[in-house]
This record gives structure tokens, C-alpha cells and sequence, in this order.
């Protein structure tokens, strides 16, 4: 792997320790996956933020290399962290969980590290451009990213992705080269899909199926970014899917065509079975929305719903810090709290405590939590459309 005079500088210590050992991780990546050289990146998206997830090792990790004087060197981005941030005693976070996260957040901001903790990066202020080269490590970011966006990035991990958060460099591997960017799967859906849930169940099926291959979509038309954000989401999580292409709609389709491909199909019966399969429970205990984070519309389209009406079950409509300030300017947040219902930031229902909060049977309308609450959470799982779960839990 070829590394530059200032690269070699970097390993040899000259940068500091905390420089030599991030820049040791990245080389250690590129030479497991033949990287040829490290790329400049343009922003980072860094993963491993809630406690639930890194425990102690993680917290002491943080600290130790922020107290070492670590400091990013291009935008970066935290993905959620375990708990609501300003309003965790409010929604019942236990006390024991918030010291350890605070912690963790602190260690990130002396990093430089914005404190946006969200899993939807592009819909708050770090937007990448087509072909532009990132670090991101939230599974479905970077499927929003590769697919939607066309920008470039490996799926990293926690540490990977803050090493390269640091040095602004990448190894140049992966989803980073044209020739892996090819699809190797052709999914025909002759379904109409009506709702985001049912393009979270499409996403489901297809990533048990794919694994980490990158699928070719047709017989899709006229998605909302909501959906194609639910799709590659439940893909991620139910496989490893990092990049997809919608023919006729994502930018790097028309490169491509699905012709001779393996081919699957996704109709009526295959939706209908999925819709069985992600369902669990039988009575919510809480209906938790956002996840990924909910869009400024999705929030809109939850205070419509509630506007006037009260809940009988809590609801959690999760998304990130800036949208829910929109959301309070609109009135959203006014609508929904009217109702009984909660707009909650920083955090999602997949790396919130929420068995310790008492939630066994969560209704949730993403694929992507459908397939992680049982394992994650210990939880049972009702899946299904927003429109239909709100209606399920309104006196």
C-alpha cells in the first residue's frame, strides 16, 4: 500500500501517539481489503456513540484519546446516542445510563465532533456531493449516501471511521472503486408499495436475501425520500446492503443495467408475508417512529394525524436535534405534545434503554427497528404503516 512522505511521518510518530495509532488502524484496513492508498474524504459520520452500545471500554477509549488532544480534521458527524440529550429526565431515562452517556458525548465534543447525533446526517447540514468521498459508519446513511446521493463510502466501523474522521483520509478500497459499484442482483417488485412501512418490508426481504451484495431495482416508481430512506435502512439492517440502484431513479442506475443478473421478485404474497413475519406482539406499550430519524414531513404528517385527538399509549416520534426545532417553530411539536405524544432527539428506539424503561411491546413502522428491537431490546415488535399504528393507540 503505497503511503505518502507525509503518511509515513504520521507512523513514524512525528504527528503524535493518538496519530500514529489512527493512521496504524487505517493502513491495517486498507492492507486486509488491497487498498492501493489512502483518498482525502470530505466529511465523516461517526458510529459507537450510546452507551448501551460501547460500554465502559468505548467510554474510556473516548476519553482517552480526547484527553490526548484527538481532534478531527474534516466535518464530522455523531450518530444518536442512547438517550435524549436535553430531555432525558423528562422522558424517564435512567439516571445510572445518563452520567456514563454525558460522559461520552463530552469526550466527542472536545474532539470536534458536531454534536448532531443523528442517523440522518444529509437531512441536517452534512450533505455530500455525487461522487464526493466520505467516511460514514450509520448502516443506513451510508446507503443513503452510495444510493441516493451517489456519494462514495465504505460501511466503517465505530473506531475506522473516527480514525479517518482525524487524519481526513480513507484507505481506497470497497465502495470507494467504480468496479464494486456494479449490481450483482436484479429485484423485480410487482407490488404497488403505498406506505414507507411497506418499502421498509420490500428492504426487509431483500436484504435477507442479498446479504451485502448491491441489488438492482425495477417496476419501482415516483418514491419519496421518506421511502428510499426506509428501503436501504431495513436493507442494511436485515443484510448488508451499503449501495442499491432504482432504475430510473437513483443516479448511478443508468450505468447499469440488471440484464442477465440473478433475479428475485417481490409481489403481493412476498409483501404480505413480510408484514407477518417482522410481527410479534399483539398491544403496544409504546409506538416509537424515526428510524432512521424522521424527516421534517414525517413529523408533519404524525401531527396531522394526532391534531386534536389523545393517545392512549405513549408515542415517541424520534429524529435529530435540528429537525425538532423546526418542528417546534412549526407547531408540530405543540400538536403532538397536545395529543399526549412526544418529540424525542438525539436517540432512537434501537440504542435507547428501553427494556429498562419497561417497553416490551413497541409498535414501530421502520423495517429496519422491526428487525432489531427482538435482539437489541428484548423486545416484541407490531409493524406496520404510521397511519395505521397512530390510529391503533388514539382514544
Amino acid at each position: 500500500m503505497f503511503l505518502t512522505k507525509e503518511e509515513e511521518r504520521i507512523l513514524a510518530g512525528e504527528h503524535g501517539e493518538v496519530a500514529e495509532r489512527m493512521l496504524r488502524l487505517l493502513v491495517r484496513l486498507g492492507e486486509i481489503y488491497n487498498a492501493d492508498k489512502m483518498i482525502p474524504i470530505a466529511s465523516a459520520q461517526v458510529a459507537g456513540v450510546s452507551y448501551k452500545s460501547i460500554g465502559d471500554p468505548g467510554l474510556e477509549f473516548l476519553e482517552d484519546i480526547a484527553g490526548k488532544g484527538a481532534k478531527v480534521s474534516v466535518l464530522t458527524f455523531l450518530n444518536p446516542a442512547g438517550m435524549d440529550i436535553e430531555s432525558w429526565k423528562e422522558l424517564g431515562f435512567p439516571e445510572h445510563f445518563v452520567g456514563k452517556q454525558l460522559r461520552i458525548i463530552d469526550a466527542f465534543r472536545k474532539m470536534g465532533i458536531v454534536i448532531s447525533a443523528t442517523c440522518t446526517p444529509y437531512l441536517s447540514g452534512n450533505l455530500p456531493r455525487f461522487k464526493e468521498h466520505v467516511a460514514w459508519s450509520e448502516s443506513s446513511a451510508v446507503s443513503f449516501a452510495n444510493s441516493v446521493i451517489g456519494a462514495r463510502t465504505n460501511r466503517e466501523g465505530g473506531p475506522s471511521a473516527l480514525a479517518a474522521a482525524i487524519l481526513g483520509r480513507t484507505p481506497n478500497y470497497g465502495f470507494h472503486l467504480d468496479e464494486n459499484r456494479k449490481p450483482d442482483m436484479h429485484v423485480v417488485v410487482n407490488v404497488e408499495l403505498k406506505t414507507d412501512a411497506d418499502f421498509g418490508a420490500l428492504g426487509y426481504f431483500v436484504g435477507k436475501i442479498v446479504k451485502d451484495r448491491v441489488p438492482y431495482f425495477t417496476g419501482i416508481t415516483h418514491p419519496s425520500v421518506d421511502a428510499l430512506k426506509a428501503l436501504g435502512a431495513a436493507m442494511a439492517a436485515s443484510g448488508a446492503v451499503a449501495l442499491y440502484h432504482v432504475d430510473g431513479l437513483t443516479p448511478e442506475a443508468k450505468n447499469y443495467s440488471p440484464e442477465g443478473l440473478e433475479k428475485i421478485s417481490f409481489g403481493e404474497k412476498e409483501l404480505k408475508e413480510t408484514y407477518q413475519n417482522l410481527n410479534s406482539g399483539e398491544e403496544p406499550d409504546i409506538v416509537i417512529l424515526g428510524c432512521p430519524h424522521s424527516s421534517l414531513n414525517e413529523i408533519r404528517t404524525v401531527a396531522m394525524l394526532v391534531e386534536g385527538k389523545r393517545l392512549k399509549k405513549p408515542l415517541w416520534v424520534c429524529t435529530s436535534r435540528g429537525v425538532k426545532e423546526l418542528a417546534i417553530r412549526m407547531g408540530y411539536d405543540e400538536k403532538i405534545r397536545a395529543a399526549g405524544g412526544k418529540i424525542v432527539a438525539d436517540t432512537c428506539t434501537v440504542v435507547a434503554p428501553v427494556e429498562e424503561m419497561g417497553f416490551k411491546t413497541i409498535a414501530v413502522n421502520s423495517g429496519k427497528a422491526a428487525n432489531y428491537l427482538p435482539g437489541f431490546c428484548k423486545a416484541k415488535v407490531i409493524f406496520g404503516d404510521t397511519e395505521s399504528l397512530i390510529r391503533r393507540v388514539l382514544e
